[in-house]
């Protein structure tokens, strides 16, 4: 299928609207940004500092990986934070029954936010049936206990084609958000990519760029393309751009 033929029926987001309401101050920044810590030699204690963080500034969600739930659980309880993590990470490789295993095992710790990769071979082999699937499965998973889904694409190894047909299929299997990538394979969160992908969502989910931000001024870039979460792991510093101490 060509691009010219894909049709959304998607809405309308005001992309600039929201840019000038997050970034109005530094506690409606930092409510759009998961504090995020997925490097696989991350230790206890530089979870449990993660997320003390999260705590102070007040972030969307502490984004660890599936083996730190419960530590980051615990140390949030009563913050109203919320606890993030991974689900078929980095590869989108997984068996369909072991990521649904995997979501519910997270959710049943108390992750409340739960990023899954796509299953990317599949997307490539056009196996779109799959694709949808795989999603859908997790998403049943994730929203019985509560939880929301963000469907990572990993743009930086498709097609503008695979991009807009991924994110269609994501929207029909129920997904939360629309995720630009893992932050472990070539490429990251690009301006392009945000503007392409709200452009086929509109505002029936949200859109979460995630690699490479470092800044407040390149979080204003990806809002007013039409992001509405970032992921980042200097997200402390972006914040203190704004004033928080």
């Amino acid at each position: 299928m060509r691009e010219a033929d894909l049709e959304f029926d998607n809405g309308y987001f005001d992309a600039a609207a929201f840019a000038s309401a997050a970034l109005k101050d530094a506690l409606s920044l930092a409510a759009a940004i998961d504090h995020t810590l997925l490097d696989p030699e991350a230790t206890r204690d530089e979870v449990v500092k993660l997320c003390e963080e999260a705590a102070r500034y007040r972030f969307a969600c502490a984004m660890v990986n599936p083996m730190w739930v419960s530590t980051a659980v615990s140390v949030l309880a009563g913050t109203g934070v919320a606890v993030g993590t991974v689900v078929g990470f980095p590869l989108g490789a997984s068996l369909v029954s072991t990521l649904r295993q995997e979501a519910t095992a997270a959710a049943r710790l108390g992750a409340r936010e739960l990023d899954m990769v796509i299953p990317i071979g599949q997307m490539r082999s056009r196996n779109y049936a799959a694709v949808q699937s795989t999603i859908h499965g997790v998403v049943t998973a994730a929203h019985h206990r509560g939880a929301t889904v963000k469907a990572i694409l990993e743009t930086g190894l498709l097609t503008t084609e695979e991009k807009l047909r991924a994110a269609e299929i994501a929207i029909k299997a129920g997904a939360d958000f629309i995720q630009t990538c893992t932050g472990f394979t070539a490429g990251g969160a690009t301006v392009a990519d945000v503007a392409l992908m709200r452009g086929v969502v509109g505002s029936r989910c949200g859109v979460k760029a995630l690699r490479g931000i470092r800044t407040v001024a390149d979080v204003r870039a990806l809002f007013e393309a039409g992001a509405n979460r970032v992921g980042a792991s200097s997200s402390v510093a972006i914040v203190r751009e704004l004033g928080a101490d």
